[in-house]
């Protein structure tokens, strides 16, 4: 379980809806070293590994079962379905719709790239936003999380066996939670855009929900975790943003975004990215606009999206990230390879607005072309895939070295083919503890990653390096998608 210190709310109370207004109103085999191809495959299968719920007849991970049957019948709702988010048996809201944005927006930008994993990509966001239109069913409620946490990791066991607390948490009119609202406004619509044209009614009702939801979040404006604290706290108990309409609507929410910019704080902490914090993104996304000479008056979204590049180049005097000594973006706290998957797919996105326009980046006395994004995004990639020190891909199942023994509990426990009898809450513990390997391999999954000195400790209890999660996995998919046709 990844964990974050507590950032200010107001800060990023509407990222968001930035992000996605900027989607909704925007319409990428095998090269270098790496077979890009076949890590975007195993990227997207990644997936698959995560679900929870009544499992699919074309599910093609086979060492997983049906799973949390039973989720929100305590509270007369069925709330079956969605993603795990990491190596436990917990549903948080908050990450998993900000997977749910990034899986969409890669696929709005990239999918062209994809050939044919587009199909499984296209799954992959449905799966995620099926489970959202439930969580968002009753009007002024949004169920954020199915599972007691502290249950959870007093235990090890495979979600098909689960017996801990499955209780379900909500933000209502009375409990706001405009954070983790606004986030899974934006994963609805962000979707809605991926389906506009393969499923125009559903990509209606996902619009439609956001719309509903985003009003919600911002008609009770509260943080949820000062709501929900002792259940949310310390795993996902940081911030985030909102939403956007279509083309009806979108000027509402240009001008809500104008109204509202000094408090948005958009130029604080102009680099960060991640399921707590849009603030690097939204100012990519509104200089998108900007670039394409269709709202000046955004100019200073693209004054932060520039500062947020130079922030983050290596080799410049004020760089607000570390570099491993192979070359990895590092940053202190909770997992880092969701950093380093989130801020390349940002320095891979800006790249193009740039290209198109025709633009660079000034930094002082030096430029950052868009080929320099793109360059600096593909070492972070092929970092990942295994050019690094210890000549380890930290995707599972890609290469022939890549971590064994990853922090998951599917995965290092047996499967229920291999052991149909039940494995109990502290019967697994000897599996958590054992050096061998995992059994079950979770192809795709990219765990936490090494540390500042490109060091990694193969194992278990090392959570922060050896954990995966779907927030890890989502931005990487656009990545691995253009490499593979750009290479």
């Amino acid at each position: 379980m990844a964990r974050k210190p507590l950032i200010t709310f107001l800060g990023n109370f509407r990222v968001t809806a930035f992000l996605l207004l900027l989607l909704l109103t925007s319409r990428q085999v095998i090269g270098g070293g790496h077979d890009y191809h076949d890590a975007l495959r195993k990227s997207i299968l990644f997936f698959e590994g995560q679900r929870s719920g009544k499992l699919p007849p074309d599910q093609r991970v086979k060492w997983r079962r049906d799973s949390a049957l039973h989720d929100g019948s305590s509270v007369g709702r069925d709330l079956t379905g969605g993603y795990y988010d990491a190596g436990d048996n917990i549903k948080f809201g908050f990450p998993m719709a900000f997977t749910t944005t990034l899986l969409s927006w890669s696929i709005i930008d990239f999918g062209r790239n994809m050939g044919p994993e587009l199909k499984n990509a296209v799954k992959a966001v449905k799966w995620a936003t099926d489970y959202l239109l439930k969580v968002t069913a009753v009007p002024n409620v949004v169920y954020v999380q199915l599972g007691d946490a502290y249950s959870d990791h007093n235990c090890w066991e495979r979600p098909e066996d689960m017996d801990t607390l499955r209780t379900v948490y909500k933000i209502d009119g009375s409990h706001p939670g405009s954070d983790v609202a606004g986030e899974t406004a934006a994963a609805l619509a962000a979707a809605s855009i991926v389906f506009r044209s393969r499923d125009p009614a559903y990509s209606r009702l996902l619009l439609n929900r956001a719309v509903r939801v985003f009003d919600f979040a911002d008609s009770h404006r509260g943080a949820y975790s000062g709501s929900l604290h002792s259940a949310v706290c310390p795993f996902y108990c940081d911030v985030n943003g909102y939403q956007a309409s279509n083309r009806r609507t979108a000027r509402r929410y240009r001008e809500y975004i104008v109204k509202n910019e000094v408090i948005l704080h958009a130029g604080d902490t102009i680099n960060e990215f991640g399921w707590d914090n849009k603030h690097a993104g939204i100012n990519v996304l509104i200089s998108k606009e900007v670039l394409m000479g269709r709202a000046e008056y955004f100019e200073s979204f693209k004054h932060n999206a520039d500062g947020f590049i130079c922030s983050i180049l290596p080799g410049i005097s004020h760089s607000q990230v570390q570099y491993s000594p192979g070359g990895l973006i590092f940053k202190a706290g909770g997992s880092n390879m969701q950093h380093v998957t989130s801020l390349s797919f940002l320095f891979l996105a800006y790249s193009n607005y740039l290209s198109h326009a025709n633009k660079a980046v000034p930094c002082g006395e030096k430029t950052a072309s868009p080929a320099l994004l793109k360059q600096l995004a593909k070492r972070q990639v092929d970092y990942i895939l295994g050019d690094n020190p210890l000549r380890m891909s930290y995707m599972v199942g890609y290469g022939p070295r890549y971590p064994q023994r990853i922090h998951h509990r599917g995965s290092s426990l047996p499967s229920v083919r291999a052991h149909p009898a039940r494995i109990r809450c502290k019967e697994g513990s000897r599996y958590f503890l054992s050096p061998d390997a995992n059994p079950n391999v979770h192809v795709g999954a990219v765990v936490g990653g090494p540390n500042v000195t490109d060091a990694f400790p193969d194992s278990r209890p090392f959570f922060q390096e050896s954990e995966p999660t779907t927030y890890i996995n989502a931005p990487l998919v656009g990545l691995l998608a253009y490499f593979s046709a750009h290479p």
